[in-house]
């Protein structure tokens, strides 16, 4: 396959990431009679931020600063030859990302298990997991074809 296509790909999700970030990801509600309140990641950071400070940091280090920057550095390799971060970092960062997916499908089986509230997935959940995935793949490409 066409290394050019991994390149794009990796370009596109400089874009796609923040449209995610603010994109819904699951609806929630406390009971089925009352109206779901639609949760991105960043109202999900502003609501945290109030009660734990230190939770929404770990928020925005593992779902927006790591993911984003492994890409804007794959990209700098990609189209201008010059790497901002060693590859060990990138590939750390690859790990890091993945491990927002895990905790938002946790979240989501655990209300739906408890069986009190009321929760759907939104659209946001599809294009967050997208951008995740596509960026692994990415990171999976490069390091397969790199010397």
């Amino acid at each position: 396959m066409d290394d050019r296509i991994f390149k794009y790909l990796n370009l596109t999700l400089v874009f796609l990431y923040p449209v995610a970030w603010g994109a819904p990801l699951i609806s929630a509600g406390l009971l089925p009679l009352f109206g779901l309140e639609k949760i991105s990641i960043l109202s999900g950071i502003a609501s945290i931020w109030d009660t734990d400070p230190f939770l929404a940091l770990m928020v925005i280090s593992f779902a927006i600063a790591a993911p984003f920057i492994k890409v804007v550095s794959q990209v700098a390799i990609d189209f201008w030859s010059r790497p901002i971060l060693p590859k060990w970092a990138a590939l750390l960062l690859a790990r890091f990302a993945m491990a927002d997916v895990f905790l938002i499908a946790l979240y989501v089986a655990i209300v739906k298990g408890i069986g009190i509230g009321r929760v759907t997935t939104e659209w946001g959940i599809y294009l967050f997991s997208a951008c995740v995935i596509s960026s692994l793949i990415v990171t999976l490409q490069n390091a397969r074809t790199s010397p």
